[in-house]
């Protein structure tokens, strides 16, 4: 990707691409490695870069941002990269061009660049999970810009007109209220090779802790919410864990605290995060431990036994399928 020739044919100057040569761009750049991925995923996938892209264009807090989100995309690649020399002087060399380039531009030509890319993303209103769950993305697709934050850096926090006489002399104040929270940015993201971007738009969405993922680390607050959703359990839990320890070969129930033997099934994380739920919980479970034990009723295990002797799993032979048209395939193969 970073392939000199390469980077040299994208810093000329150019029209911008159309959608279908993009695409056609991002389809070799994904299947260069030895992964394939089939139609259905190289468009979620693609759709998925796309609205990100979007995404961090439109909260661009000021035009010249756009290149902080690009340092942004670079410095993770690099972190990537660190372990492999020829290819790091690769990443860094095409930095030197983004900053030769891009940082001598005044504040009109990347309000330019902004538009462009604004214009070519205009139509595309793809509904992407995590942005939903964040509520910056509508049902409709479309994004919701804050109306709180720190401003753009170089400007003022929103609340005072000045007015001025045609000599240039301030002769008139007034203030006006805001609905948003604003706040100065404490400092600039630095355009250096290296640096404090301070801008998080284009680094890692999926980095930061969501509250729909369970942390038992959490305040007690969150124990309290999640203790709250437990106190009416799902009556069809235990009839779904009855019928996977029929499925398996056996079922048993024993009371808690009893000899535990045979299969032993954690529905959460780690045995900690178990405890701690438990010791979290005001009110016993109504239903006892299940135990399932696979080595009782023989009858059951030679069903069981019949079922799977039916299921022929082929060995796939070497060389029967192209190298990485499919992952599952190359994994198979080693």
């Amino acid at each position: 990707m970073f392939n000199k020739k390469f980077m040299e044919e994208l810093f000329k100057p150019q029209d911008l691409y159309s959608k279908k040569a993009l695409r056609t761009v991002y389809d070799r750049l994904a299947h260069a490695s030895i992964m394939r991925l089939n139609q259905a995923s190289m468009d979620k996938l693609y759709d998925l870069m796309t609205m990100a892209f979007k995404y961090q264009v439109l909260l661009c807090p000021r035009p010249k941002d756009i290149l902080l989100v690009t340092f942004n995309h670079l410095d993770a690649i690099r972190d990537f990269v660190r372990d492999a020399p020829s290819i790091l002087n690769q990443v860094d060399e095409t930095f030197r061009q983004l900053i030769e380039v891009y940082t001598p531009l005044s504040a009109g030509e990347f309000q330019l660049i902004r538009q462009t890319l604004l214009l070519f993303f205009q139509d595309m209103h793809i509904r992407v999970s995590i942005f939903l769950k964040d509520k910056v993305q509508n049902s409709n697709g479309r994004f919701v810009l804050p109306i709180s934050g720190p401003v753009p850096w170089g400007t003022e926090i929103p609340g005072l007109i000045r007015m001025f006489n045609h000599n240039g002399d301030e002769v008139k104040r007034t203030k006006f209220t805001t609905d948003g929270n604003y706040v100065m940015p404490q400092r600039e993201g630095s355009f250096d090779l290296y640096g404090d971007r301070v801008l998080k738009l284009g680094t890692n969405m999926y980095s930061v802790s969501r509250p729909v993922e369970t942390h038992m680390a959490g305040s007690s607050k969150s124990l309290a919410s999640h203790e709250k959703e437990n106190i009416a359990p799902n009556p069809l839990a235990k009839e779904e864990m009855n019928f996977l320890a029929r499925l398996i070969g056996g079922l048993e129930v024993k009371e808690a605290g009893g000899n535990e033997t045979g299969f032993r099934l954690n529905l959460f994380t780690t045995d900690e995060e178990e405890e701690h739920a438990a010791l979290a919980g005001a009110h016993e479970s109504p239903y006892a431990v299940i135990s399932i034990a696979a080595s009782q009723e023989p009858a059951r295990q030679q069903e069981l036994a019949r079922i799977l002797g039916e299921l022929e799993v082929a060995e796939p032979r070497a060389g029967s399928a192209a190298k990485g048209d499919d992952l599952l395939a190359l994994m198979d193969a080693l």
